[in-house]
């Protein structure tokens, strides 16, 4: 986000709270938010999605990232769960019911769009960060390589900031590290921050699929290689990779990459 943000060393004092989904995303944000903030805690929501298998990745992506630097490991505090099973009885979407999976839903959206999803966690997230006088939270959300989400934009964010800290009279800063990253960026994110054993962490036991399919292993992860999450995933890698095997061969390269893949 444009939001003001205090210093690298600031940060390092202050605690922060990710939106832990168990996917690629957030994954490579919990490593973002642990390279900077003494002290950072999970949060996870289960919405009644019709499968649970980010949820059972959580623990195992957590419990990789702690092993990967002992600074880490010291830094990563509790995880919290909690029930928001609402979006049942709010919308029949492709994530919360038996909807199919098509790129084409109403208004133009994906079916698997869930009206308000991200706005109602970043709600919950900010309500329960309030009680434990943590403002700064940290979320996944992308406007660069999305699947077209309102409430992934950056606009969107933004005004969640002002609404909350208007409405909770507080001073939250939400930081989005991937919002202008495409998929091939967030792989070269997480890269830089963990080196080629974050990259493998994420692949092996982090889940973005929408259909829940973990029984094939591609190159790029589990999924079913046909959703949009999984297309978006599997694109990014591939760009990812092609963009490693050019510097392999003597190409400058300058970091993450900010345009779509």
């Amino acid at each position: 986000m444009s939001a003001a943000v205090p210093s690298a060393a600031l940060l390092g004092q202050e605690q922060a709270l990710v939106i832990f989904s168990g996917g690629q995303d957030s994954a490579t944000c919990l490593a973002w938010a642990l390279s900077r903030f003494q002290r950072v805690l999970t949060l996870g929501f289960d919405y009644g999605q019709r499968h649970s298998v980010e949820l059972t990745c959580r623990q195992r992506l957590r419990a990789g990232l702690a092993g990967l630097d002992p600074l880490w490991a010291a830094r990563l505090g509790p995880d919290t769960l909690l029930d928001v099973d609402i979006f049942r009885q709010l919308a029949d979407t492709a994530l919360t019911s038996d909807t199919p999976i098509a790129a084409d839903g109403p208004g133009g959206l994906p079916t698997t769009f869930v009206p308000g999803r991200n706005l109602l966690f970043i709600l919950h997230a900010a309500v329960w960060a309030y009680a434990k006088d943590i403002r700064h939270l940290v979320l996944g959300v992308c406007q660069s390589d999305f699947s077209g989400y309102p409430d992934c934009r950056d606009d969107s964010v933004k005004a969640m900031q002002v609404a909350l800290n208007l409405g909770m009279d507080s001073r939250f800063v939400l930081h989005t590290p991937l919002m202008w990253l495409s998929k091939r960026g967030a792989w070269e994110l997480a890269e830089e921050l963990g080196g080629p054993a974050l990259v493998d962490l994420i692949l092996e036991e982090s889940h973005t699929c929408y259909a829940g399919e973990r029984g094939q292993r591609h190159e790029w992860g589990y999924g079913c290689g046909l959703c949009p999450a999984c297309r978006l995933r599997a694109a990014g890698y591939a760009a990812y990779r092609e963009a490693r095997q050019t510097d392999s061969n003597g190409a400058p390269h300058t970091g993450p990459d900010h345009t779509e893949a």
